[in-house]
């Protein structure tokens, strides 16, 4: 039926037609026209919805609807029950002035919006046969979706699974972000190297998101500083700003899995607070009269921008200093609802500052605290302390974020004056905790003295802070003993491990529809909201039948990621080889190099005996770089070099593929994850903070071949030892080589099988002859090696031959996959986000109850101040 025929069809529909949710709790259903199309969840319902959305929002109908007007109409259906259950929850968290999460992050990987809100709601089914009976494809809808690359990887999609996590659990929570104009770039591949192109997600706007002027804050940059005494004779000081810009919030409201619970994610686009200059307008000046605001909303204009140069790293400090700002201005606002008065902020606030971006909180909220709010430093300092907790994601210190101070203070001249007096009462405290460590005292402050003095953040984040986590058992060991050690020993208490995870609702419900199926049908749904559930089906690793079904939608699902690769990378690949797996953000330690040496290794094997036949593989890339990071991205070159080589060379005989896919991002890893057989994860032992892919992999029956590193360790603990393929030097045999002092060429020398890889890359043999191309990489392994690729090449090979022969045995091969999925319940985020309630944020579940949606308090009337609706006034 045509959607115009719901346009004639106006009337009631009696209850009975009105199914009850199973995973909504409603109360009893309402005979308004008004409320069934606004929450209504029947077929009819919606698709009465479908087409007014379509006819009034979009202004078309089906004669001049295209399917992105068919998808916009279908996602504010969407909308308009999630706003339901949001409008209240917001209710009952002001109502019992619930103790609330905010999460400060730069990056939200949120990935698409429609297909993950329809499972979370339980609106899956009848949506999809309200399209279907309208003549219209859900499938084919879900894919106008542009997805919002607000993340550089791990980072942001961390982030998004706390969310949803968050949600499902029904704790209070609000994520605070950048709503980036154009997010992480668009990657493409010209002549096999990475080309950025603009990620213009917005071009055709975001239904998901609901704009709040009203919610707009000052935020103020450079300017000076001035001290004075105020009336009650106490020293204050002024900060006059020469720039002013606004933050605007948008809102996205994060939908529970089967809960009536949903919070938001508020993202912040930056604005100017003068417009337009007609003065100078009228002088002729036009550029000039709107540069104010074309320069305020360069901050929020993309993600990252390249700080290899000056006024690179300088927005990207005002990008931080605008968010953060923003969102602490508002986590005020949203307190002083309930409050008139700071102290029990520690009560009712919890602040998670998601690695060091959101650091400049700290000195933040205590200029709100004292410069806006009249706060004494000492309460403002005990105030701030409790509330912020500090997540450490990396132990590479080039990512432990140091600012020089004439950026700093030039650009945040009173942030930087809170900061020096933060160090100096905090430098005090150490110097009585340990007398005469001068040494000490200089690692600890947070003032990197030296030819350009910087501000260290990780150091002010753990000095502004009540708590210091890690994100897996041996990266928050390293950080006590090693880039932490100091804070450890100031602060012992402070310091925990909370273990990342993923949401199961979206990396395997929502990737792998099949998968889940298949394990519902034997268990229920359970599983779906506690993954440790899955282990009740380990009897059945071993059955016959479950392990054909299980191979059959691992080979249905490579068949279907094999079709995306013929069609994007014009390359046909054997579904029945090993799909070998590495897609990350790509950097030196993670080492996807290691990766192209051992192809290179079966090649040379190849061509060496042209008889020779070895476990076909299908190698699977996909990894973006850095716009400025050369090594990284003259990888990339390297494996596409060697993909076209080796996918056309006669003598290979299609026994090994190379595949490199392209703009990697969240709703392509849904289709890679549940399409591998073998999951690389392959960095140097002590160097990956904890990885979320190694989850997401396993989770779906991929198998792995890793390092000692990371959450790798809890993951195979957790699978067993023999469902993952370990090798590699461990953090001690790292430590004692180069302490010993790590000479490359020595293995180089030794190993003949590495020789003969090292000498064809530097031939010119994937480079068409050109011996300097790839001369970098070479000369770079062979004199520095700094990530131990040829320390760990040998046993990696070895480790290598043990997964070709163990695929060969089906069986073996398919246990291992089903163990692998079954034993990863603890790496949800379910999991994760309850330990940071528990232990961090002291924070408690607040179950909402939904009700029908009644016009009479539809707010379509005025309330008082404190709350009463003049309405109920009146009639009292």
């Amino acid at each position: 039926m045509r959607l115009s025929e719901y346009y004639k069809t106006k009337g009631v529909k009696e209850e009975k037609n009105l199914p009850h949710d199973k995973y909504i709790h409603r109360s009893e259903y309402v005979k308004k026209q008004v409320e069934n199309d606004r929450t209504g969840t029947d077929i009819d319902t919606l698709k009465r919805a479908i087409a007014d959305n379509l006819y009034y929002l979009q202004g078309v109908d089906e004669y001049f609807a295209t399917p992105y007007d068919y998808y916009m109409a279908v996602a504010y259906t969407v909308r308009d029950r999630l706003m339901h259950r949001w409008m209240h929850t917001q209710q009952e968290m002001y109502t019992r002035d619930a103790k609330t999460v905010y999460y400060l992050s730069a990056e939200f990987l949120m990935g698409r919006q429609l297909q993950n809100n329809l499972i979370n709601v339980g609106l899956w089914e009848p949506t999809f046969q309200a399209l279907k009976e309208s003549g219209l494809d859900l499938y084919d809808l879900l894919e106008q979706e542009f997805e919002p690359g607000l993340g550089n990887g791990g980072l942001g999609r961390l982030a998004a699974c706390f969310l949803d996590s968050l949600s499902t659990l029904e704790y209070p929570a609000v994520g605070y972000g950048i709503r980036y104009e154009f997010g992480i770039f668009e990657q493409l591949i010209l002549d096999g190297w990475q080309a950025e192109s603009p990620d213009n997600w917005l071009k055709l706007g975001n239904p998901w998101e609901i704009h709040r002027p009203q919610l707009t804050y000052k935020v103020r940059f450079w300017g000076r500083t001035e001290h004075y005494i105020d009336e009650k004779g106490r020293k204050r000081t002024r900060w006059n700003p020469d720039l002013t810009v606004l933050g605007s919030a948008y809102d996205t409201i994060v939908p529970g899995y089967a809960t009536n619970n949903a919070n938001i994610l508020r993202l912040w686009a930056a604005g100017a607070s003068k417009q337009f200059d007609f003065q100078v307008f009228n002088s002729g000046e036009y550029e000039r009269a709107v540069s104010e605001k074309t320069f305020s909303e360069t901050i929020s204009k993309v993600l990252y921008p390249n700080d290899s140069t000056p006024q690179g790293r300088q927005l990207r400090l005002q990008q931080q200093y605008f968010f953060v700002s923003c969102s602490l201005q508002d986590i005020l606002r949203r307190y002083n609802v309930n409050h008139n008065e700071f102290d029990l902020l520690p009560e009712k606030v919890a602040i998670q500052l998601n690695d060091t971006h959101p650091a400049i909180g700290v000195p933040e909220l205590m200029r709100l605290l004292i410069d806006e709010h009249d706060v004494e430093w000492e309460k403002a300092w005990s105030i701030t302390t409790k509330c912020f907790g500090y997540t450490n994601h990396t132990l590479l210190t080039e990512a432990l974020e140091k600012w020089p101070i004439s950026l700093f203070g030039g650009l945040l001249p009173r942030h930087l004056e809170i900061i020096y007096e933060i160090n100096a009462r905090f430098l005090d405290e150490v110097r009585k905790r340990f007398p005469g460590d001068n040494e000490k005292i200089s690692r600890l402050s947070l003032i990197e003295e030296g030819e350009e003095k910087k501000v260290r953040m990780a150091h002010l984040a753990c000095v502004g802070g009540h708590a210091i986590n890690g994100v897996a058992a041996l990266h928050t060991e390293l950080l006590k003993k090693e880039v932490l050690k100091d804070f450890h020993e100031m602060w012992p208490e402070k310091f925990s491990n909370k273990t990342n995870g993923i949401t199961p609702r979206r990396w395997i419900l929502l990737s792998n529809p099949k998968l889940a199926l298949l394990i519902t049908q034997k268990m229920g749904r359970g599983w779906i909201k506690n993954l440790d559930e899955l282990k009740r089906l380990e009897s059945y690793a071993n059955d016959p039948n479950f392990q054909r079904a299980w191979r059959q939608i691992k080979l249905e699902n490579k068949d279907d990621l094999a079709e995306y690769i013929l069609q994007h990378n014009k390359v046909e690949v054997d579904i029945e080889s090993i799909f070998d797996v590495q897609v990350k953000r790509l950097h030196e330690y993670k080492r996807q190099l290691l990766d192209v040496l051992y192809i290179i290794t079966l090649y040379n094997r190849l061509k060496n005996n042209p008889n020779l036949k070895i476990t076909p593989r299908t190698f699977i890339f996909a990894a973006k770089a850095a716009p400025g990071y050369m090594m990284a991205k003259l990888i990339i070159k390297l494996i596409n070099s060697v993909a076209q080589v080796v996918n056309n060379d006669p003598d290979v005989r299609n026994q090994i593929k190379v595949v490199f896919l392209a703009n990697f991002c969240v709703s392509l890893g849904e289709r890679v994850y549940p399409a591998a057989d073998l999951s690389e994860q392959i960095s140097t032992a002590g160097k990956e903070a904890s990885g979320t892919g190694n989850m997401k992999f396993a989770l779906n029956g991929a198998v792995t071949i890793g390092t000692y590193d990371g959450a790798n360790i809890e993951i195979r603990e957790c699978v067993g030892e023999d469902n993952f393929f370990l090798f590699g030097l461990r953090v001690e045999e790292v430590e004692e080589l180069k302490r010993r002092g790590y000479n490359p060429a020595d293995y180089y020398n030794r190993n003949a099988e590495l020789r003969g890889v090292i000498d064809r890359l530097s031939s010119g043999w994937f480079s068409n002859g050109d011996t300097t191309l790839f001369e970098s990489i070479v000369r770079s392994l062979l004199t520095r090696d700094e990530y131990l690729l040829f320390a760990d090449f040998q046993h990696y090979l070895d480790c290598q031959e043990k997964v070709a022969q163990v695929f060969k045995d089906k069986e073996t091969w398919t246990r291992m996959s089903i163990m692998n999925c079954l034993r990863i319940g603890k790496f949800s985020s379910d999991r994760t986000i309850k330990e940071y309630c528990e232990d961090i944020w002291r924070v408690k579940p607040l179950p909402t109850t939904l009700q029908d949606y009644d016009p009479e308090s539809a707010f379509l009337h005025k309330r008082s101040a404190e709350g009463e609706s003049t309405k109920k006034k009146a009639e009292r």
